[in-house]
């Protein structure tokens, strides 16, 4: 942690420098194009110190994966379209959009003043290359599927499965400044989808000049949004950004800068801000007790739905009884509140709060919805338990329950681990605590029993959720595989029911039952951060959706 980084922040080298990539100055695109300015090295104001628990493993909007990668890439970055404070879609690149009446093709007219760090213009061929970079296979980007599943953009199937060439993706610059996307069928909610990392813009040029580092210090990346990169490495313990003077929209920018810290340790993360060294901290729960009366306590929702994924190739989860036995046997109230920072229980694969109809119903209703599928019931689990027992010929189980080495999640394992082990005599729970990134390295191996994992929404729609469980996703670390619930998903997807609102949502719900009903998955609990902030922070933006924290309306 710096001592003082208000007078240390403005001597760090900002982004308009570029060391190992700086003999390239543009795209072969835009390089006829007027260079605009460069991001100013020294700003002046307040800087915003806040803090995470996890290393950013990634900058690179193509290929990160977690919350936090988001965070630093959606405050130094711009897409088409950016997420409002409070939620809506606003339009950022994009100056003007235009669809056409079979909702197909879409054309966006981008503004004239956006610019690359360098000084170099942000143009359609960006977008182009940065869409194409993320479906294409040799990217091997997690998130591609919201581009050819979720986005439906024209060809982008055939593009990820290798059967066609990037260049072939449903996307095209028709002059510098018009992009025109074309679609499979038409998607209600594809704007919505234009503010995640994913559908950001990457400079060609830049990005093959800088080869395997591109993305791995400042000096190799490329900034165009409301603050440039200063300080960061790979698996650093702080990161530096600055305001962007070269912002189209920088004399609405107030905080001079955000400085990051990397802080694992809740009760160091809690001295520092009460040394005043830290303006933002997220709580532990231990300390939540303690902090609640402050007046600077805030409990804010943050959208990621923690659930148990059973790897159904190991051959005691095969069993659809013994998942069940699980389901039914921990109390997910009890859980929720021994983390005590404001999270609650969980009882759907979709979680409440973030995807609402027409008429503003939410998708998933407050408390049990569905008792018959998720509820907490020992006499029921235990049923289950001697079945599954019968049927596969055991009289007990050693099973190992993968968890991320992360306090809260670590917190809820154990309570799960006291619960099931007494509820269930017989079943033994051996947990397995590793990083993060190691956690969701191992569950896409599919080298785990049961494992402790969680999503965030992308976008507002049940779908985010839904889709992971189709065959072959890549989130689908269980490995479900059920043509009838393909079939559900294709069909709200790109079939019929694709433009038909009701009825779509109402097959949504019935496929959420089915993973419910099988025990695919099992809820544990919906996250809240409880955090501390400081009086004097106003105007962070906090979302559930997407990005978590933006702040460009922040002051300090």
């Amino acid at each position: 942690m710096l001592k003082n980084a208000r007078i240390l922040f403005f001597s760090f080298i900002a982004c308009a420098v570029f060391a190992s990539c700086g003999a390239f100055t543009g795209t072969s695109s835009s390089s006829h194009l007027k260079k605009g300015p460069l991001p100013e090295k020294n700003v002046a104001g307040p800087v915003l110190n806040a803090s995470f628990d996890n290393t950013i493993d990634t900058i690179d909007a193509q290929k990160a994966v977690y919350a936090t990668n988001f965070e630093v890439i959606g405050n130094i970055m711009d897409g088409l379209m950016q997420m409002a404070d409070d939620g809506s879609v606003q339009k950022a690149i994009c100056e003007s959009e235009e669809v056409s009446p079979d909702g197909l093709i879409y054309t966006f007219k981008l503004r004239k003043d956006a610019y690359w760090s360098n000084g170099v213009p942000v143009t359609a061929h960006d977008f182009v290359y940065g869409w194409e970079r993320a479906v294409s296979p040799a990217t091997e980007s997690e998130y591609a599927f919201m581009i050819s599943d979720i986005a439906q953009i024209k060809n982008s199937r055939a593009v990820q499965s290798g059967q066609m060439e990037p260049d072939q993706l449903g996307v095209k610059a028709l002059d510098n400044y018009t992009l025109q996307v074309e679609l499979e069928v038409p998607v209600s909610y594809f704007d919505q989808l234009l503010y995640f990392c994913t559908f950001y813009p990457a400079n060609k040029d830049f990005i093959e000049k800088c080869g395997d580092s591109y993305a791995t210090s400042p000096e190799t990346f490329l900034c165009n949004g409301a603050f440039v990169l200063t300080e960061y490495k790979e698996k650093a313990t702080s990161i530096t950004l600055t305001k962007n003077t070269a912002y189209y929209n920088a004399n609405k920018i107030k905080l001079a800068g955000i400085h990051y810290d990397i802080i694992k340790d809740g009760e160091e993360g809690l001295r520092k801000y009460n040394a005043n060294q830290l303006d933002i901290v997220e709580l532990d729960g231990s300390q939540v007790a303690q902090a609640k009366s402050s007046p600077d306590f805030r409990s804010v929702p943050s959208g990621f739905l923690f659930y148990i994924s059973f790897n159904l190739h190991d051959e005691n989860f095969a069993n659809e009884n013994l998942r069940k036995a699980v389901n039914f046997g921990f109390d997910r109230e009890v859980i929720a509140e021994s983390i005590a920072d404001g999270s609650v229980a969980a009882w759907t694969a979709v979680p409440e709060g973030f995807a609402f109809n027409s008429k503003g119903e939410d998708f998933t209703k407050k408390g049990i919805e569905l008792p018959e599928l998720c509820r907490y019931d020992v006499s029921l689990a235990r049923d289950y338990f001697e079945k599954a027992k019968q049927e596969l010929g055991k009289r007990s189980f050693n099973i190992e329950y993968l968890v991320a080495d992360v306090e809260a999640q670590r917190i809820a394992a154990e309570s799960m681990k006291e619960q099931l082990e007494r509820n269930l005599p017989g079943l033994h729970l051996t947990l397995r605590k590793v990083p993060r990134s190691e956690r969701r390295k191992i569950m896409t191996r599919g080298e785990y029993q049961m494992g402790l994992t969680n999503w965030g929404p992308d976008y507002a729609d049940p779908m985010t959720y839904l889709a992971m469980w189709m065959t072959g996703n890549d989130n689908n670390t269980g490995d479900y595989r059920d043509p009838h619930y393909d079939a559900i998903i294709a069909s709200c997807t790109d079939g019929d029911l694709c433009t038909k609102v009701d009825e779509r949502w109402a097959a949504l719900k019935e496929a959420e039952k089915m993973v419910m009903g099988n025990a695919i998955v099992s809820p544990v609990y919906q996250q809240c951060n409880a955090d501390l902030i400081k009086p004097n922070v106003k105007g962070i933006a906090f979302h559930a959706v997407a990005i978590n924290r933006i702040y460009k309306n922040t002051t300090k």
